[in-house]
Formats: C-alpha cells, sequence, structure tokens
C-alpha cells in the first residue's frame, strides 16, 4: 500500500495544563504506533486567537502534526479519538501528498512547455539586430 503524509492540526481548550496536552499527544502517538503510522514532526504554536468562536471559545491553544502512514484508518482513528478528548475543542486533517504530486505534476508540466519553446541564442541576436537596422 502506497505512503500517505498527514497535516494534523487541533485546538486544545485554552488554560489546559500542560500535564493534559501531553495527555493528548500521548493519545495519539500511541495510535499511530498501534497502526503502523510514524509522527515526523509536532509543534506546539502556542495559545492564538481563533477566526470564530468555538464552543463558546475565543482563543485556543495549537498543536500541529505531521504523519506518515500505509493505512487511511490511522487518520479516522486519530480523529476518532481526538473527537472525544475533552481537552480538544476542533481538529483538522489534511492529506499532504495528493498536494504534493499535484505540484509536481504541475512543475512537470511547466518544465515540458518549456522545453518545447524555441530558444534564441545569445550570439545570433545582436547579428540579428545589426541586420535589421542595415
Amino acid at each position: 500500500m502506497e505512503e500517505r503524509l498527514y497535516d494534523l492540526i487541533f485546538i486544545i481548550r485554552p488554560a489546559t495544563p500542560e500535564e493534559e496536552i501531553k495527555k493528548v499527544l500521548t493519545t495519539i502517538e500511541h495510535a499511530c504506533a498501534e497502526k503502523g503510522g510514524k509522527i515526523e514532526k509536532t509543534e506546539q504554536w502556542g495559545t492564538r486567537k481563533l477566526a470564530y468562536k468555538v464552543m463558546k471559545h475565543r482563543e485556543g491553544i495549537y498543536v500541529y502534526q505531521q504523519i506518515r502512514t500505509n493505512h487511511g484508518e490511522l487518520v479516522h482513528e486519530l480523529e476518532r479519538r481526538l473527537g472525544v478528548q475533552d481537552a480538544v475543542i476542533k481538529y483538522q486533517t489534511v492529506r499532504l501528498d495528493e498536494d504534493l504530486k499535484r505540484q509536481k505534476k504541475l512543475a512537470q508540466k511547466r518544465e515540458q512547455r518549456a522545453a518545447r519553446r524555441p530558444r534564441r541564442s545569445t550570439a545570433a541576436a545582436p547579428a540579428e539586430q545589426s541586420a535589421s537596422s542595415k
């Protein structure tokens, strides 16, 4: 099965003790280990304002993780576990490898178009200009 890359961003209630945040992260780590996934990166972005109220909160603690897995079931399991965590007020999972594939495909098309364009040599350009001015 093909390996996939996901971004997982979740928001934890403001004023949540550090032990509770660690408990949420440990839950995610265990779920990844059970399903054969790997957490590539974890970042805590701190407390930030929310774009809109979520469960009566105007701010939250943002946590970002990048996860690599061969099983789509892992994402469903993570979302299920985040959904039952009292500390988590919002989460979002985005599949990155599809975007990366799309970017590579666009870059290849640009390269192909560039290869088909006729190229003028720099030595021929001055000769053409002097011939046209006569």
